[in-house]
């Protein structure tokens, strides 16, 4: 993912998302600059998780721009050309996709 992501990061927003309650901002950022991630990190209210269903670390949602989920994946789903066409999906809609869990594909 690291490798494809690049050539849609000036269209889509593509954001790896902590759930951990003993990771805080400060340590994904730590964690995503020693595996060099080119994406952003964030902490999100457990709230919101909740609603979105996300039950485990690696849960993938795509959001177009209108906030609809146009993609949802779990735990090690997505080789290279998945990712490719969920990322070519997401820029014609000009969504995001996020990713919970510090430790990502």
């Amino acid at each position: 993912m690291k490798e494809i992501y690049p050539a849609f990061s000036e269209e889509i927003n593509f954001y790896a998302i902590g759930q951990s309650q003993f990771e805080n901002l400060e340590k994904l950022e730590e964690y995503s600059r020693k595996e060099d991630y080119p994406w952003s990190v964030a902490e999100i209210d457990p709230k919101i998780l909740k609603k979105l269903r996300v039950l485990q670390q690696s849960t993938k949602i795509g959001l177009d721009h209108q906030g609809v989920i146009t993609y949802r994946a779990g735990y090690g789903d997505g080789d290279p050309k998945t990712w490719q066409q969920v990322f070519a999906d997401l820029a014609i809609g000009m969504g995001s996709l996020s990713l919970s869990g510090s430790s990502s594909n």
